[in-house]
């Protein structure tokens, strides 16, 4: 009867509550209100992404699963209750130098998550704070490290080392920091002054660049068009010289042709019986057809003695040509040697 009074009694303080109080972290505008630890009741049931610590007798028990759980009571007592859940922390705002001495103001979110609800109660007094204060110095370090066109440039990478900082010192407090993202990055007027200057600078050293590579292009294919004009123009000026060249020669090969043919026309008449005496008698008509021609073409002219007797001229003519023809004859007359002539006295073989 004693047990059921003792319990009867424990169930109906059970339906009090713990006034919660705010306990100021970081600085007075950040606030976290800590959690109300409940009552000893015998029968407990522990929410969902929580662990609560319990102590028997001012030591360290065990510590209590989401679901139902029985404690003794006045022995047994909720010491700690730490939330499984992610943690988003604000970062107050900081001053730190770079590695170029320019003072920056910088904030960033820290996300974090109890690993160990025993090392998280015990390792540390208050876990939140210490990694509050680990990243806010670590932040500090790595900026040190880094000049301020870095800062902004490797914002990813600052991160990235800043989480391993951290991880490393908060492995002892049961705490595993997810991820820290910097919010703000401000610099002072004069610097962002002569930033703003830089970039403008730089921006017209593109402009400028990129202007002189037109120019340059432009100018390249200018002479290239010419060169491929150039080329272009000479190879048909080639092509055009191979072609009058090769009409020339067409025209000289057919010119010899004909010559050729009417020179060989020629002897075969003058073979002929009397062709001697018809080629004298062309030559003197071609010479007093030659001769009426002088007084057109010059107006000095050598006339010879005989000038007013044509006739007799071009007989005069057509008789040296006539001798000169009749001497040439005779001496192409072939001799034969004597040594042909005795083997044409020989009898020929009679035919089989």
């Amino acid at each position: 009867e004693i047990y059921w009074a003792i319990c009867a009694t424990l169930c109906s303080h059970s339906q009090r509550t713990v006034p919660t109080l705010p306990v100021l972290w970081a600085t007075q505008a950040q606030q976290r209100w800590a959690s109300s630890l409940p009552m000893n009741t015998v029968v407990l049931f522990v929410p969902q992404q929580e662990s609560w610590v319990v102590e028997r007798m001012g030591r360290f028990h065990r510590i209590l699963e989401p679901g139902l759980n029985f404690l003794i009571p006045i022995l047994d007592k909720i010491r700690y209750v730490q939330s499984l859940k992610e943690i988003v922390i604000d970062v107050p705002e900081q001053s730190a130098v770079s590695l170029d001495n320019v003072t920056l103001q910088i904030d960033g979110v820290l996300y974090l998550r109890i690993l160990d609800p025993f090392k998280a109660s015990y390792g540390v007094e208050d876990p939140e704070y210490a990694v509050t204060q680990l990243a806010q110095t670590t932040m500090r370090s790595e900026l040190g490290k880094l000049t301020l066109d870095k800062v902004f440039r490797e914002r990813e990478t600052l991160n990235t080392n800043i989480v391993h900082s951290i991880n490393q010192a908060s492995d002892a407090w049961g705490i595993r920091c997810l991820r820290y993202e910097i919010k703000d990055i401000h610099v002072p007027p004069r610097v962002k002054e002569s930033m703003q200057m830089q970039v403008e600078a730089e921006r017209k050293k593109r402009a400028t660049v990129l202007e002189s590579e037109g120019h340059k292009e432009a100018a390249i294919n200018v002479a290239e068009g010419r060169k491929q004009a150039q080329i272009l123009a000479s190879e048909g000026q080639k092509a055009e010289q191979i072609n009058n060249a090769a009409g020339e020669a067409n025209a000289v090969l057919a010119k010899a042709e004909a010559k050729a043919k009417a020179i060989r026309l020629l002897s075969e008449a003058l073979a002929e019986q009397n062709g001697n005496a018809a080629a004298s008698l062309s030559v003197a008509e071609q010479y007093v057809s030659a001769f009426s021609k002088l007084a057109k073409e010059s107006n000095t002219i050598l006339l010879p003695s005989n000038s007013g007797d044509m006739s007799g001229m071009a007989m005069a003519i057509y008789g040296s040509l006539a001798k000169q023809s009749s001497k040439k004859i005779e001496c192409v007359t072939p001799v034969t040697p004597e040594w042909a002539m005795e083997k044409s006295e020989d009898p020929a073989p009679p035919a089989q």
